[in-house]
């Protein structure tokens, strides 16, 4: 009897310190994704000044106009501003802007501001995603110290979350459509105002995560994969790069690099983190990519709360202007890119113990209604502010879903940015899946050789 009792002791203390998995929200609380919280965990209700309104069913109906390709750029087209934002003014608005605004607009006082227009909610999702969001709400849960999760699919894994991790996982497995095909440049800004085409790609996603045929215990836990080919500049025309991310904490993402040179793929381990993206000519790390891309181990995440801030939000226009009219001198040209009032998230990021990143800290501005990243500032190791990036979200009814590519990064301290995934004058469309295995290292190979 007495070996037994030691035995139940001996296994309750191994499972106490035993990696657990943090349990999700409670029947009685999810029920508020039908009441007042949005299906993916926004507040329905507006501000108490109504400058933040109600959401009703956000964007889901056509929009007329222009488009580029299944993006409607002339949307929103006639709304005007409500306010002007720049260097004399920025103090009167201090508490609604991030450091990095207004450290821009105090850095070109002559040319940057903050044209701010009407609040449109206009994040949706297909009904699924929605459906599958609610059941996420009760069965999804975070593992392996926060760096994996399970028993989820479909939708936003925590609508209501109660932890930094679990935000930074509902950006990861923002909604998207199964499938996607588009064309981007990557345009480097330099100190003296002067631009440079880095790369012109042609690139290929594809969404595990919310195939619709799908189901938690069918899904493998790789939530997004990719293939681009290189067009430009010439002496980089053919080069690839595919990747696959997973919520395998051992392995969170596979990368092969096709080198024309060498003529040969190799796999690309180093293709994350704050290594310097060749892409991009190096001027932003590979996690700056979408605002934030990749895994997540090397931070500690907290939330600090929830505020209304003005971040760039439903930019479409931004992306119908032509690539020389989208961008000024030192940052996007703020004739063309909309700024509204939102509740945002604000999550701090600190690096882990044992844990090493050039940007020690980082302050991320996720949306409420889409968990879409808006803004990042980045600290160096002095708690200085160095580096911030501006998310430009567009909406895309036929998904329906307010969507992300475009990341602009600014080096504060060397006075440079990168224009990662600049849509402008290209193409942009929704596409049917491929087989997973255009997704890999030797289909790269195969094609090469041909």
């Amino acid at each position: 009897m007495l070996r037994m009792k030691m035995l139940c002791i001996a296994i309750g203390g191994l499972l106490a310190i035993a990696p657990q998995a943090q349990a999700a929200v409670t029947e009685a609380e999810a029920a508020a994704l039908k009441t007042t919280l949005t299906p993916l965990g926004g507040e329905r209700a507006g501000n108490k000044d109504g400058s933040i309104p109600a959401w009703t069913g956000g964007q889901t109906k056509p929009v007329a106009g222009n488009k580029l390709g299944d993006i409607p750029t002339q949307f929103l087209a006639n709304e005007k501003p409500l306010l002007q934002i720049s260097a004399k003014n920025a103090a009167q608005y201090a508490d609604k802007l991030s450091e990095g605004t207004r450290l821009l607009l105090a850095k070109y006082p002559d040319s940057f501001r903050v044209d701010v227009y009407p609040t449109q909610r206009t994040a949706a999702a297909p009904q699924q995603v929605y459906d599958n969001a609610f059941k996420n709400a009760t069965r999804c849960s975070l593992k392996d110290e926060k760096r994996s999760l399970e028993g989820c699919f479909g939708g936003t894994p925590f609508p209501i979350p109660k932890d930094g991790a679990e935000v930074i996982w509902n950006y990861l497995m923002r909604v998207e459509a199964e499938s996607i095909e588009y064309r981007f440049k990557n345009i480097v800004g330099n100190a003296d105002g002067s631009h440079t085409l880095a790369t012109r790609n042609d690139i290929a996603f594809q969404y595990p995560f919310y195939y619709k045929d799908g189901a938690p215990e069918r899904w493998s836990g790789e939530y997004a994969m990719f293939r681009f080919n290189t067009l430009e500049p010439p002496f980089k025309a053919g080069e690839s790069l595919v990747i696959r991310d997973t919520i395998d904490p051992a392995n969170p993402r596979q990368a092969w690099q096709y080198l024309v040179g060498q003529r040969r793929v190799r796999r690309a381990p180093t293709v994350a983190y704050d290594t310097p993206d060749f892409v991009a000519s190096g001027a932003n790390y590979f996690d700056e990519v979408q605002g934030f891309f990749g895994a997540m181990d090397r931070y500690d995440w907290k939330i600090v709360g929830k505020k209304e801030m003005y971040v760039p939000y439903n930019t479409n226009g931004l992306i119908g202007a032509k690539l020389d009219d989208a961008i000024a001198k030192h940052h996007l040209n703020p004739d063309h890119v909309r700024w509204e009032l939102h509740r945002v998230w604000e999550v701090e990021a600190t690096v882990a113990s044992g844990k090493r990143h050039a940007v020690p800290k980082r302050r991320f501005y996720f949306d409420e209604d889409s968990w879409l990243l808006l803004l990042m500032d980045g600290y160096d190791a002095e708690g200085k502010l160095w580096r911030t990036t501006q998310v430009t979200p567009f909406v895309v009814p036929s998904v329906p879903a307010t969507l992300i590519k475009t990341a602009t990064v600014f080096n504060l301290q060397a006075g440079t940015m990168s224009v990662i995934q600049a849509l402008n004058g290209e193409d942009f469309r929704v596409v049917p899946r491929k087989s997973e295995n255009y997704f890999t290292g030797d289909a790269v190979a195969a094609e090469a050789v041909r």
